[in-house]
């Protein structure tokens, strides 16, 4: 198994950090190998982001995705640049309150408001990267819901744990539904 996830967006998003969690859960709780490498510009917030992961159970020899099996995509310039890269049977879920998607071929698209969800139910729109993160968890089955959660509350703020482990919950129960 090796599957390669890109996650991208615009810097603010906690693209990056998103790209961590995953790869920490992979790694750290799944006993899978995993590599995470990431890409932004020069601007703090609003610039191109992306993170990158492979996930596989066999030694990974090249660290960078080259076609991905999953993007998510958090802006429309992140989907527009990116989407044409997914392989033929993969997988694209995006933020649906952002992106409007275009492709049209074999590749799924499962759109999830991630943003307006996080912003209503969770009162906070900078956990829009858990909330997406949690959908693709549940559409692919990467980890488990109790690695990713585990991942989550090691790598987040201090204090923003529990925020950021419902929004893993919200996106999960969001494509459930």
């Amino acid at each position: 198994m090796k599957r390669e996830v890109r996650i991208s967006g615009f810097g603010g998003q906690g693209i990056v950090l998103a790209g961590v969690v995953l790869g920490r859960a992979a790694a750290v709780y799944e006993e899978y190998n995993a590599v995470q490498t990431q890409s932004y510009g020069p601007e703090a917030r609003g610039g191109a982001s992306r993170s990158d992961v492979i996930i596989s159970d066999e030694e990974i020899m090249y660290p960078y995705v080259r076609e991905p099996d999953y993007l998510v995509a958090m802006s429309q310039e992140a989907y527009d640049k990116y989407a044409p890269e997914v392989k033929e049977d993969g997988l694209i879920v995006y933020d649906s309150t952002l992106v409007e998607p275009h492709r049209d071929d074999d590749v799924e698209h499962v759109g999830v408001p991630a943003t307006k969800l996080a912003e209503e139910e969770l009162g906070r729109r900078i956990v829009a990267n858990m909330v997406i993160l949690g959908a693709l968890r549940e559409l692919t089955d990467l980890v488990s819901e109790e690695a990713l959660k585990r991942a989550v509350e090691d790598a987040v703020p201090p204090g923003t744990e529990e925020i950021n482990v419902k929004a893993v919950e919200l996106g999960a129960r969001g494509v459930r539904e």
